[in-house]
């Protein structure tokens, strides 16, 4: 069997940098508060916990005079005003381009644009990008929801960073017949971009594709999407225990990809599995 490894693969920019700095705080401080997953890789954040990390939910649950980390997905404004009153110290792992998102929603909402967000409700950074807003926006997750929209003056768009571009460009594509003027930020991060495409190219040259990230990664997530648009077998895991015998039945040449937040080391440690069968 052969493997072809996408490229690029694992760990984008901003994931990198954030991981460093709580890196670098853990081996200094001993124990750091991050509210909520710092990134979206359950076998990563269990790495860095045995080296200190404590994830909790809220920031009232944070202790007075404890070093937090605001994650790679960026934080509500007033879960960070509770945090600045409690904290000894915050080391700030919002991703660059996660910060430029939040930027370019306050500039399309103090233009007087209506903002609109291409992107997941639920999602962590979609929430920070609305709370840096005061929630003066609107999700859009499904072109369906566009029909709803009666005739607007001033049309502002933005995207979640990991969102894919094509639906980014069918949400512009529908909302245009309903807006007077129309202003898009393409805030898809570079490294998101470059992954789908990289999927979109390994799909023609193999007869599956495996996919190794977070079920909770919305960039991951887009690459299963998009490997399934392109009609190849593919099979998104965690971990190697994911892996399925019969999944591999009469293929020859096996993709592997993996999100945004996936480490190097699950991705060296799978494909060793796999170089064994």
């Amino acid at each position: 069997m052969e493997l072809i490894l996408a490229n690029p693969t694992g760990f984008c920019f901003g994931v990198t940098r954030a991981i460093k700095e709580l890196e670098n705080s853990l081996d200094t401080f001993g124990k750091v508060y991050s509210i909520g997953s710092p990134i979206h890789n359950p076998q990563e954040v269990k790495r860095l916990q045995d080296k200190g990390l404590v994830v909790v939910r809220s920031a009232e649950e944070i202790p007075n005079g404890s070093v937090v980390f605001v994650r790679a997905h960026g934080e509500m404004p007033e879960a960070l005003r509770i945090v600045r009153e409690k904290a000894l110290l915050i080391i700030d792992g919002t991703c660059p381009f996660v910060h430029n998102a939040q930027e370019k929603a306050k500039f399309l909402i103090d233009e007087g644009y209506d903002l609109f967000i291409v992107g997941d409700p639920e999602h962590p950074e979609v929430k920070a990008i609305l709370g840096a807003v005061s929630n003066k926006g609107t999700v859009i997750n499904d072109l369906d929801a566009i029909n709803r929209y009666g005739s607007i003056n001033r049309c502002g768009i933005i995207s979640q960073t990991t969102q894919s571009k094509d639906f980014l460009g069918s949400v512009v594509s529908g909302l245009v017949p309903f807006c007077n003027e129309m202003r898009v930020y393409n805030t898809i991060c570079k490294a998101t971009l470059e992954r789908q495409d990289a999927i979109r190219e390994l799909a023609s040259r193999v007869d599956g594709v495996i996919i190794i990230g977070g079920k909770n990664s919305a960039n991951t997530s887009q690459l299963s999407l998009i490997a399934k648009q392109e009609e190849i077998p593919t099979l998104w895991i965690e971990d190697s225990e994911e892996l399925d015998p019969d999944w591999f039945s009469e293929k020859n040449i096996i993709g592997i990809a993996a999100g945004a937040s996936t480490p190097d080391w699950l991705i060296k440690k799978i494909k060793l599995i796999l170089e064994h069968r």
